[in-house]
C-alpha cells in the first residue's frame, strides 16, 4: 500500500513494538501456571502468545501446560493479571531508537497514538513507567473499544481521537495481527525488525515497509514510498 505523503499521523503498537515486554509476560505467565501446580513454559513459547490479547494469551499457556480442561479462563486470566501488575515494566525494556524516534516524530509534527491489545490499566501503566506516555496523544487499549486488532477499529478510533483521517495515517508493528488490522482500516504498516512477529521460527509479516530502528520512521514518512527497507545502521 502507497504511504500517503500528506500522513500527519502515526499509531504504534506496544509490546515487541515500542517495549520488550516478554520478560515481564513470561514471568506472570509463569507465575500463573506455579498458582495451578504446573511448571513454567518456556521463554519462546510464551512470547509467541503475544499479541492476540491477555485472554488468549492466557488460554493457550493453559492449553500448552495441560490446564486447558482443568482451569476456568476467567479465573486464569484474573490470576495472571494480578502477577502481570506486579511484574510490569520490572523486567522488559524499551527498545533502542523509540525514545529517540517519538521525539524527532514530535519535532517533525507527527500526532503519535498508542494502538495495543493491552488492557487500558496494564497499557497506561506500563507508558508510564517506562516514560513513553509523555510522547504519545492517544491510548486506545483493548477494552477500549468492543473489538481488538484485527479488527480495523481501534486503529479508527485512535485516528478519531487525533481527529486525523485514517487515510493521512500510517501503523507501526509487530506482527500479522497489526499487518491484518492495518489492511482492514486502508492504513500503511511498517513492521520492526526485532519484534515478537518472528518469535519461534515464524515468518516475518510482511509490511509496507521493514524497519530497524523507529529512528528511521521520519525518513520513510518523507519519502512516502512503499515496500523498502530502512537499515538505521547505515
Amino acid at each position: 500500500m502507497a504511504i500517503n505523503r500528506d500522513c500527519r499521523a502515526v499509531l504504534i503498537d506496544l509490546d515487541g513494538t515500542m517495549v520488550d515486554t516478554a520478560p515481564d509476560i513470561v514471568a506472570a505467565a509463569g507465575l500463573m501456571l506455579k498458582d495451578f501446580g504446573a511448571a513454567p513454559l518456556p521463554y519462546d513459547m510464551v512470547t509467541g502468545f503475544i499479541g492476540n490479547g491477555v485472554r488468549r494469551l492466557v488460554r493457550r499457556s493453559l492449553d500448552a501446560a495441560g490446564l486447558g480442561e482443568h482451569v476456568e479462563l476467567e479465573h486464569a486470566q484474573a490470576v495472571f493479571e494480578r502477577h502481570y501488575a506486579m511484574t510490569n515494566a520490572k523486567l522488559g525494556r524499551v527498545f533502542p531508537g523509540v525514545m529517540a524516534g517519538l521525539h524527532a516524530l514530535r519535532q517533525h509534527g507527527y500526532r503519535c497514538a498508542c494502538v495495543t491489545n493491552k488492557p487500558q490499566t496494564l497499557a497506561a501503566a506500563l507508558l508510564e513507567k517506562t516514560a513513553l506516555a509523555a510522547y504519545l496523544d492517544v491510548l486506545v487499549a483493548g477494552d477500549t473499544v468492543a473489538s481488538m486488532k484485527p479488527s480495523p477499529e481501534p486503529l479508527w478510533h485512535a485516528c478519531r481521537l487525533l481527529d486525523v483521517e485514517p487515510a493521512r495515517s500510517a501503523l507501526v508493528g509487530d506482527s500479522s495481527v497489526d499487518v491484518a488490522a492495518a489492511r482492514a482500516a486502508g492504513l500503511p504498516v511498517f513492521i520492526v525488525s526485532y519484534g515478537y512477529g518472528g518469535a519461534s521460527g515464524a515468518e516475518m509479516p510482511r509490511g509496507d515497509a521493514l524497519i530497524d530502528s523507529f529512528e528511521a520512521l521520519p525518513a520513510i514518512l518523507a519519502q512516502a514510498r512503499p515496500a523498502w527497507r530502512v537499515d538505521s545502521s547505515r
